[in-house]
């Protein structure tokens, strides 16, 4: 007797793929965020899916409004949100900072896969950068 453990249609994606996959998902989040960054920062319109009218609408620039308000199903993106709501948690502010930076820092470790350098290495290199 077997047992189903993903929805019907779900998809399966291994290695290169998988990779490249999560680094979009989460360069798209902090994409997302970035245009609010700063004193030209611009608004986002946030609408609830399960409202009809003007009922669900929200205006904002806050990073962590936004993070909070968008569904995910990408890994990397959730973790992002994760590493917003950290932020906020233990700082209070930089929600939207943390993220766009962290989203840079895997744009470039996908510049960095594109050249078909090691993962691992570039895992070594952030670490060695941090120390």
């Amino acid at each position: 007797m077997s047992t189903q453990l993903f929805n019907e249609g779900a998809t399966e994606e291994r290695a290169e793929n998988a990779r490249l996959s999560n680094i979009i998902g989460a360069i798209a989040v902090g994409d997302l965020v970035k245009s609010t960054l700063g004193p030209k920062g611009m608004d986002k319109i946030l609408q609830s899916a399960t409202s009809r009218g003007g009922d669900g609408l929200i205006v904002t620039n806050d990073g962590a409004t936004i993070l909070k308000s968008i569904p995910l199903d990408n890994a990397a993106a959730k973790v992002l949100v994760n590493i917003s709501k950290v932020q906020d948690d233990e700082v209070g502010d930089g929600t939207t900072s943390v993220c766009v930076l962290a989203a840079e820092i895997l744009r470039q470790a996908e510049q960095l896969l594109d050249q078909r350098m090691h993962p691992q290495t570039i895992i070594d290199g952030f670490r060695l950068a941090t120390a």
